[in-house]
């Protein structure tokens, strides 16, 4: 691949180009990799990475560069990918429209035709053939909260920085077209020489000091307070305030399923998943039972809420959002939660509470047939949650993974990444391949877990030559239970829409060239073959990727998969 010489800061006195200002300014914001696909309107503006210090890494397709990039993000704190106009971008808003729905900040950058060549709606391969330029510009338009659509070099500079504050403060995709005969046209460098303005929201201090006396007067006067928390409190960055405030206050804690990784496990007040009726023993009663409920970053979707099944009252419920706060049924807009927990954990009142029931902390069941040696799902995850180790990073995929990990306990500083609200099938192995990615850069000290079904695996399973390619080492578990689990229990147990063509995974890591010594494959059938795949410390620890078939029963899955699945065809039923 040809190369651009590298920008050093004196060299920005001088104008520098298009390509090289957009992919110095990623590089500044925290971006070392970024994913997508090479095409003709691009390849230019690919030339150009490499010389501003970034690497590229060439997924098998545009929607699994696009969980790459999702995976990638929730890691890094932002990512970014590059695909070509029209045939390449079209490929890709499945994973942009979950990266919006998520909260997780994605660049996409579109290599198009010229300018000229649009201006005159020219006849152009990749177009629908009516000279209209902006159709995809315009369907992207809805799931970004910004488009740059980069044409005069006098706006370049500031669209640019916009567009990537934009996308990291908000959390969410932008969108910016990067025409051929832009690429090499030159923009101020000097500007370059300062970095881009990523201050978090700040409130008004005195709408602050109020919302922060409200709450403290609640807190106050409650007897048996708890804590919920959700994605919003990762995807906004305020985990760090929100620790503070759980040891500080001595409140008990619980998480969403969407929020799974947010809290310390290992805390004595951490009390487990919060899932209305998929909730952990105990845990529904202790949450529901409670005279105040401070909620921070909720998301109350159908899967995150076990089918809308939370009966918690909105008269009793504090909500801290990132940009709003909602006490009871008071409304406090541009009031956001970091702010605001920074200021209660500093001013924090003292609390009269009176300890309530404590969840069970054995998430084994008792009652488990230890003489059956078929792998269930209730026995699997609490047994795997024992095998963890601190700072691993877990992948789960919609399905029964997602609903199993809550039965897991983690160790401290365990990240736990799914996609219950956009629920994409497929997701968990491209953005395993990111975050392997991501953590590679960031030391590599994390082992990086996946857990996805045999269905799901199927829609992106070409990641795992771009993990073998870029000698990144995950451990991958697919669950073969024959077919998509998660649609049984919604609907057609017995339906042939649910079946799949049975794989020989193991055998998948050869298939896509890899060389003898950089994996190894393992096959599990009963229980006691988890036991000795867990014990073994070369499976636990070895520089290479891993991949396990894990065999269940066809038709078991988590409790809270059946709940969550009977709401939703009751739901499917009504509408």
């Amino acid at each position: 691949m040809a190369s651009q010489p590298d920008i050093r800061t004196s060299e920005l006195r001088e104008p520098v180009d298009v390509a090289t200002y957009l992919f110095t300014r990623l590089k500044q914001v925290g971006i070392d990799s970024v994913h997508g696909l090479p095409g003709d309107f691009n390849l230019v503006a690919l030339d150009y990475l490499e010389g501003c210090g970034l690497n590229w890494v060439g997924n098998c397709n545009e929607l699994n560069a696009g969980y790459a990039a999702d995976g990638y993000a929730r890691i890094k704190g932002i990512s970014a990918v590059i695909t070509t106009f029209g045939v390449g971008e079209l490929s890709l808003p499945n994973a942009i429209a979950g990266a919006y729905a998520e909260f997780v900040p994605v660049v996409h950058i579109v290599g198009t035709p010229s300018t000229i060549s649009q201006a005159n709606g020219m006849l152009l391969h990749h177009t629908l053939g009516n000279g209209n330029f902006h159709v995809f510009a315009d369907m992207a338009a809805s799931l970004a909260v910004d488009v740059a659509k980069l044409t005069d070099p006098r706006d370049i500079p500031a669209q640019i920085d916009h567009a990537l504050a934009e996308c990291y403060l908000k959390s969410r995709p932008v969108y910016i077209t990067l025409p051929t005969d832009i690429v090499s046209k030159r923009v101020e460098g000097e500007r370059l020489k300062t970095k881009i303005d990523l201050s978090p929201h700040k409130n008004d201090p005195e709408r602050e000091d109020y919302v922060v006396d409200v709450i403290s007067k609640y807190l106050t006067a409650a007897k048996n307070p708890v804590i919920l928390v959700d994605s919003c409190a990762i995807r906004h960055r305020v985990l760090e305030e929100t620790h503070e405030f759980i040891e500080k206050s001595g409140l008990p804690v619980f998480v969403a399923p969407m929020g799974k990784g947010a809290v310390d496990e290992t805390l004595p007040t951490f009390g487990g998943v919060y899932a209305g009726d998929g909730s952990n023993p105990g845990v529904r009663e202790r949450v529901e039972n409670s005279d105040l409920l401070l909620h921070i970053g909720s998301v109350r979707s159908d899967f995150n809420t076990a089918g809308f099944s939370y009966r918690t009252s909105q008269l009793k419920t504090i909500d801290l959002h990132s940009t709003w706060t909602t006490v009871r049924f008071s409304e406090y807009p541009g009031v956001g939660m970091k702010g605001v927990l920074r200021k209660l954990i500093d001013r924090l009142p003292k609390l009269n509470i009176v300890p309530g029931p404590t969840p069970s902390q054995n998430l084994i069941p008792a009652d488990e047939d230890t003489t059956d040696p078929t792998i269930t799902h209730r026995w699997f995850w609490p047994k795997m949650g024992q095998w963890l180790q601190q700072g691993d990073i877990i992948l789960t995929e919609t399905g029964t993974s997602s609903y199993g990990i809550f039965d897991t306990r983690f160790p401290k500083d365990v990240i736990n990444i799914s996609q219950v609200l956009w629920g994409s099938i497929g997701y968990a192995t491209g953005s395993c391949q990111g975050v392997a990615l991501a953590e590679k850069e960031l030391g590599g000290k994390r082992r990086t877990i996946l857990f996805t079904g045999d269905g799901s695996f199927q829609l992106t399973a070409q990641e795992l030559s771009t993990m073998l390619r870029h000698r990144l080492n995950p451990i991958i578990f697919v669950v073969c239970n024959d077919g998509y689990t998660i649609e049984r229990f919604i609907h057609g147990m017995d339906a042939g829409y649910n079946d799949i063509q049975n794989w020989r995974y193991k055998d998948l890591p050869a298939a896509f060239g890899a060389r003898e010594g950089t994996y190894k494959t393992y096959q599990v059938k009963t229980k006691e073959d988890v036991s000795a795949l867990f014990e073994d410390k070369d499976f636990s620890s070895a520089p290479y990727l891993r991949l396990v078939e894990l065999h269940m029963p066809r038709e078991d899955c988590p409790a809270a998969l059946k709940l969550t699945a009977a709401a939703s065809a009751r739901n499917n039923a009504r509408s």
